[in-house]
């Protein structure tokens, strides 16, 4: 059984079984759970269309928070994304993707937390985009979630995926490095490139605050997946041009964790210091919950 205990541990199992990390995944899991690796499958399958569901919900013209704070981003950046934008049509559509998914979360709707519903809308708007616009088969995209998964695991066990314990890094940036190791299973990489492109897009996130405006999962927090899902797209386009992160994935993620463990109470999820502390910040709080009382 796997211990993801790291990344290289990951790397070398794969290599060693000559086979994607996405599959060696998928057979431990069976085994620990003791179930058949098509229930196993099968589970996930459903937790792919979800995403797409989640997708759906959020892309509609319609779609508002529960706060009424935020709401219509997935449908706008949709019409956009129609004009090419300056990303292009794909990669537009993409955080069209990332962005409804967080709407949907918002809106109190069902989605899938990869690995968190701080940044449920990286990993579809990633993986959905594949699948419905690059002719990826379905199979493919499933067995990369596993990847995605095994990734997370040992990002879990090393840092954090909390932003209350690690700052927004943890979820937005795990998420971006998870999302990253799965494009590149999906195109074709090897596992040292899957390991490659999720230090990278670390690297890109490393330092990323989590101040929740109102201390709820929106602003900026919804902007942010869409952020992620470019962060993973080009740290995957990196690692499969040959490009090395130079600092190994392991080292990446203790370095996340250092950055995390230093950062103050105020920048992991309290709503006490970043956007949060605004004066915007703190006036979009006072329309959701009123004004605060003061203590004498």
């Amino acid at each position: 059984m796997l211990s993801y205990e790291s990344i290289r541990s990951l790397v070398e199992a794969a290599e060693a079984e000559h086979c994607t990390i996405g599959a060696l995944a998928l057979r431990d899991q069976a085994e620990q759970l003791c179930q058949d690796e098509a229930m196993i499958v099968h589970q996930m399958d459903v937790n792919f269309s979800v995403m797409q569901d989640a997708i759906r919900f959020g892309q509609r013209e319609d779609q508002t928070s529960m706060s009424g704070l935020t709401g219509g981003e997935g449908w706008k950046m949709l019409q956009y994304s129609a004009t090419g934008g300056l990303s292009g049509p794909f990669l537009t559509r993409a955080m069209s993707r990332a962005l409804a998914v967080a709407g949907c979360n918002a809106s109190m709707g069902k989605i899938v937390a990869a690995p968190t519903a701080g940044s449920c809308g990286i990993l579809p708007g990633c993986l959905v985009s594949l699948y419905e616009e690059r002719g990826v088969s379905r199979d493919a995209v499933v067995l990369s979630m596993f990847t995605a998964g095994a990734f997370g695991m040992v990002i879990a066990q090393n840092a954090s995926i909390a932003g209350a314990q690690g700052g927004c890094q943890a979820e937005c940036g795990s998420a971006a490095g998870m999302a990253a190791a799965s494009l590149v299973e999906l195109m074709g990489g090897t596992p040292q490139q899957c390991a490659d492109a999720c230090a990278i897009a670390l690297v890109n996130q490393m330092g990323l605050v989590c101040d929740p405006v109102a201390g709820l999962v929106e602003i900026p927090c919804i902007k942010r997946n869409a952020a992620g899902v470019m962060t993973a797209f080009s740290a995957a386009d990196m690692a499969l041009a040959g490009i090395r992160p130079y600092i190994p994935a392991d080292e990446c993620i203790a370095a996340m964790r250092a950055v995390g463990d230093a950062l103050p109470a105020s920048l992991k999820e309290t709503a006490a210091g970043g956007l949060a502390a605004t004066p915007t910040g703190r006036a979009l709080r006072e329309q959701v919950f009123g004004a605060a009382e003061t203590v004498e």
